[in-house]
């Protein structure tokens, strides 16, 4: 190796490490999206099964959203003859560092139909 080498390592690690640090918090923005998703549509399925069980489905519906609701929850339930269905969204924002700053917010929606049971 040649004195005009010494150092080479160093500067493509400079050169490589930002993208290298972009890339990682994108994976956790996506991270924080998918968590987000699961919750919505774990939300939408237990909204769904209160409201098939109960004498008023909009409100048990509603009830099931809990302490913590998602940001920018916004439930929906229809019935028809024989079945319940519960729409849910809600808006996850895009806040890691960098990363939140080059995406727009998400709007996450969930649809569940359960069959409706007597009280």
């Amino acid at each position: 190796m040649s004195d005009r080498d010494d150092g080479q390592a160093t500067v493509e690690l400079a050169l490589a490490t930002p993208l290298l640090c972009v890339l990682l918090l994108g994976i956790v923005q996506l991270t924080v999206v998918v968590r987000d998703q699961l919750r919505v549509i774990d939300l939408a399925r237990v909204a769904a099964r209160a409201a098939s069980v109960a004498a008023d489905p909009s409100a048990a519906a509603a009830g099931v959203a809990g302490r913590d609701p998602p940001h920018g929850l916004r439930m929906a339930t229809e019935l028809d003859d024989r079945t319940v269905t519960v729409t849910v969204s809600a808006v996850t924002v895009t806040d890691v560092p960098l990363i939140g700053a080059l995406l727009p917010d998400v709007t996450l929606t969930a649809r569940s139909t359960m069959p409706l049971e007597p009280p």
